[in-house]
């Protein structure tokens, strides 16, 4: 059982932690030490926590999970979706993502993108209503596959 809340400005340090637990195999996957989530501060978490919406899930005290939301307009650009690594395929991903669709009664729609060799995220985002928009090259290992869920 996992509550969904709002994280809070000191919640950073703990998501910063979970989210590289969670992207290090991403990482892998690619070739590529240096992705975003891998790199980023606790302050520009913190920054986001207070600029964005950050829902954090929590068992107990433990943080394990966490998804980041920002409108542009009446569009919500999901990011740094994460789940603790022992906890993957309990649907908590899921149920963060359901929550942010919540959070933001005012988005139309949901835009995220992953890597186009994320199998499990793609099945994840399109189990829950995404489809795809279109693919972006971005590097010789890397396309990413952007999705969008309408409201």
């Amino acid at each position: 059982m996992v509550d969904i809340t709002r994280a809070l400005p000191e919640d950073a340090g703990e998501i910063l932690t979970l989210q590289r637990a969670a992207y290090v195999t991403e990482a892998q996957l690619y070739g590529d030490p240096f992705i975003g989530p891998l790199v980023e501060s606790a302050e520009q978490v913190r920054e986001f926590i207070g600029t964005g919406v950050v829902l954090k899930a929590t068992a107990g005290a433990r943080i394990v999970g966490s998804v980041r939301g920002r409108l542009n307009g009446s569009t919500c650009l999901v990011g740094r979706l994460v789940v603790a690594p022992d906890r993957q395929g309990e649907g908590i991903g899921g149920g963060l993502l359901a929550a942010l669709h919540d959070a933001l009664p005012d988005a139309t729609t949901f835009d995220l993108f992953t890597g186009h060799l994320s199998g499990g995220n793609l099945r994840l985002y399109r189990r829950l209503g995404y489809r795809e928009t279109h693919r972006e090259r971005v590097q010789d290992h890397l396309t990413l596959v952007h999705l969008r869920r309408d409201v």
